[in-house]
């Protein structure tokens, strides 16, 4: 098996810049971007990415959790799964959400349970959501620019549930109370 680094913001070259914008936002460098960091646009992209995503979606924080997480756990992401539920703590989301969302369990509130499933739908359907699906979030109460919001919000798991994958990214400490296993949830 390839082994693949996780760097410090010492040995990053490229991204060492990057890393210390990720240990400045976060108080450590995350695993993620440690790995991250072998390719520098890979790093780029995805702080991108996930910069659009929080800042210029006209989602919620819990919103957008509730799509990084869809993903994140169809995706079988277990770093993901574990940092992003220490994300919503912070956040102070519902526990029955985070449940749901880590069980992969309907949410009781009718609109985030719209949202998750339309997030479900983009992720099986590899981007073919039937007109039906878009039709049931818009009728939740979310617009059309929510429709593609979900798609960037996919996007910006793919970079960083794939990398996770290939890499095999060790769980930081942080995130280690969150631990999660594919192999122990429910299936869709």
């Amino acid at each position: 098996m390839t082994d693949f680094a996780v760097h410090s913001i010492e040995d990053a070259g490229e991204s060492k810049p990057l890393l210390e914008k990720s240990k400045k936002a976060y108080g450590f460098v995350p695993n993620l971007h440690a790995v991250m960091a072998e390719s520098p646009a890979l790093l780029e992209a995805y702080r991108t990415v996930a910069e659009i995503f929080d800042n210029k979606t006209n989602l919620n924080p819990t919103e957008r959790q509730i799509i990084a997480m869809t993903n994140n756990r169809l995706n079988g992401c277990t770093y993901c799964m574990a940092a992003h539920t220490s994300i919503m703590q912070g956040l102070n989301v519902d526990d029955d959400v985070i449940t749901s969302l880590r069980e992969g369990t309907p949410i009781a509130d009718p609109k985030l349970e719209a949202l998750r499933v339309y997030a479900e739908k983009v992720n099986l359907s590899r981007g073919w959501p039937d007109e039906s699906d878009i039709e049931a979030l818009l009728a939740a109460g979310y617009t059309k620019q929510t429709v593609f919001d979900v798609i960037v919000g996919t996007a910006y798991k793919v970079l960083s549930n794939y990398t996770n994958h290939v890499a095999q990214t060790p769980l930081d400490k942080a995130f280690a109370k969150n631990q999660w296993s594919a192999d122990a949830q429910p299936a869709s």
